[in-house]
């Protein structure tokens, strides 16, 4: 009997949710992003780059190194890049390279959400985390509690407004997000899952050494090696918790001398911001970014609050502290900010999880009008703008939106008018049926966030997707060149950041040169901030300015076009 534990739940409120219906949220959630759009400013584009660098170079230095043009960059990460490259070898010609280099990354978004799944599923079946039983019986089932727990936490996870655009980049954040959720399912399932979980912390604390946060898995590995010292630690048996000792110590070591092999362990300890201002920013990034598990896993931190002094011993909360406070911690005192921040999201939906067996019906129905009232609202503003920009009606919309991307032109793309109508119907089914009917399923509270963060989603990727790919991409200005220069077998450039010589490279499709080489291009590229130092760099004599080619959406983002004087 649970008598510290807050959750009093019937069997009745374990109902199942329908997997048809979670399957279908998931993949209306992980599909959209991943298709049909380019690749977009600054670290999707950039991240392509180096890939499709890395795709023709089979030289150990470059893998090892990578980076553009031939000089190496300043890269923290190299299994996502070798990915995407190994990726690009193998596709064939008549794919294309962006779409090519997402599939593995939208595999490894959807094992992030069954990692997720299974670490909170294990954790529930903690017995500090079952609920208290009935002196009569009737209580929940242990496995129907867990089932419905993960359900809840999944739900929670793709409610993260944080989640959406990081997890849908072709960037190491989404490689890292998936080998912690692997550690974590790992660390998770070791009283119950033998031969799996060792599996996912053997993938998992490398993956996460090679994708650029090492000093994240050595934490991870380290407490959980020390968890593993004391003799009744997380309730194994006396032969799996000295395996699990051997295994987690081993692999742990071998991570340092991985990342300390591969020149990955870096240190990056800054001051945290002492000002109103960055006080602030970060504050206002915890809020926004982690809503609305936040509340939710403080909720849980309150009513388990008498379970918080054994954390040793009630693994259902200080597992998900650990995954959680390492990336928080990072955020404070690192300059990652948003992307460290993002590998806490699972363990904070698996928080958020823990607070379900424990709301009142009040509380319940609070989440559900205010969810109903925001996505909703939301919805409508990004219909009634698509609607503007076809129709003319409302005029104020379709003005703002020329406004600040002067020059483009709307398209009607109708498998993605489609699409948005089938969710938006969906929407409105499904709240009309949560706010009609009070089922007593656990997992209620947070299929309205889900739905709502889904639906929201897949509407901005497909109704606003051409507009977006217009104002985020480098393609426009491209296009520019591509006016001006036209076919060229390359061109050198001069101040360009990484992500520009990415979109020449994919978007103009010119082999960009270092204006240092001694090649001869008939063309040269120069951002418009660097035309200081660009006299120092080639002789201004042997070229003729010919041009500016402008980002629609940045005035201030443009690049001046050169011809070599006598170029043919």
């Amino acid at each position: 009997m649970n008598q510290t534990s807050p959750a009093l739940v019937a069997q009745d409120a374990v109902r199942r949710l329908p997997r048809w219906a979670l399957w279908l949220l998931c993949v209306a959630y992980v599909v959209p992003g991943y298709v049909g759009r380019d690749p977009w400013k600054n670290a999707d584009v950039a991240a392509f780059g180096v890939m499709l660098d890395l795709a023709g170079d089979s030289s150990w230095s470059t893998w090892l190194h990578p980076g553009l043009m031939g000089i190496p960059a300043d890269i923290s990460a190299l299994l996502p890049y070798w990915i995407g490259a190994w990726v690009l070898q193998w596709t064939p010609a008549w794919v294309a390279p962006d779409f090519a280099v997402r599939v593995p990354f939208m595999l490894m978004l959807a094992a992030t959400l069954a990692a997720t799944w299974s670490a909170v599923y294990d954790l529930a079946r903690h017995p500090g985390a079952q609920p208290v039983v009935f002196a009569f019986g009737g209580e929940a089932k242990a496995t129907d509690y867990a089932r419905a727990l993960a359900d809840g936490g999944l739900l929670a996870l793709v409610a993260t407004l944080g989640l959406a655009q990081f997890s849908h980049e072709t960037t190491p954040a989404l490689a890292q997000l998936f080998f912690a959720t692997l550690v974590f399912a790992g660390l998770a399932g070791l009283p119950f899952r033998p031969r799996g979980a060792p599996l996912m912390l053997l993938i998992g604390l490398p993956g996460l050494v090679l994708s650029g946060a090492p000093s994240i898995a050595l934490i991870y590995g380290g407490v959980a090696t020390l968890g593993l010292l004391r003799p009744s630690a997380d309730h194994l048996a006396p032969a799996t918790r000295r395996r699990a000792l051997v295994l987690l110590g081993a692999c742990t070591l071998a991570c340092a001398l991985l990342g300390w092999s591969t020149d990955l362990l870096h240190w990056q300890i800054a001051t945290p911001a002492s000002d109103w201002q960055g006080a602030r920013a970060l504050g206002q990034l915890f809020l926004w970014f982690t809503w609305p598990a936040w509340p939710l896993a403080l909720w849980t931190l309150w009513r388990w609050r008498h379970q918080l002094t054994q954390l040793g011993r009630q693994r259902h909360l200080g597992l998900p502290l650990l995954i959680a406070g390492v990336p928080v911690a990072s955020a404070v005192l690192t300059r990652a900010g948003d992307r460290v921040l993002l590998l806490a999201l699972p363990a904070l939906a698996c928080l958020a999880a823990l607070a379900l067996p424990t709301f009142k019906r009040s509380a319940a129905a609070l989440i559900d009008w205010f969810t109903v009232l925001f996505f909703s609202l939301w919805a409508i503003v990004i219909w009634v703008v698509w609607i503007s920009l076809h129709t003319g009606v409302p005029p104020q919309p379709a003005a703002n939106v020329a406004r600040l991307a002067p020059g483009f032109v709307p398209q009607f793309l109708w498998p993605a008018f489609v699409a948005a109508l089938l969710a938006t119907a969906a929407w409105i089914a499904l709240a009309r049926w949560r706010t009609a009917r009070h089922r007593a399923a656990l997992w209620k509270s947070l299929v309205l966030p889900a739905a709502g963060a889904t639906l929201c989603w897949l509407l901005l990727m497909t109704l606003w997707l051409p507009a977006l790919n217009y104002g985020r991409s480098y393609a426009p200005q491209m296009q520019e060149v591509k006016h001006l220069i036209g076919e060229a077998p390359c061109v050198q450039v001069h101040g360009l950041s990484a992500p520009q010589v990415a979109a020449v490279r994919f978007h103009g499709g010119w082999t960009p040169v270092p204006a240092r080489s001694l090649t001869s291009c008939p063309w040269l590229l120069v951002d418009t901030d660097a035309t200081a130092s660009l006299p120092v760099t080639v002789n201004l004599n042997q070229w003729r300015l010919v041009g500016e080619a402008r980002r629609p959406t940045n005035r201030e983002d443009n690049l001046l076009v050169y011809r070599r004087v006598g170029a043919p």
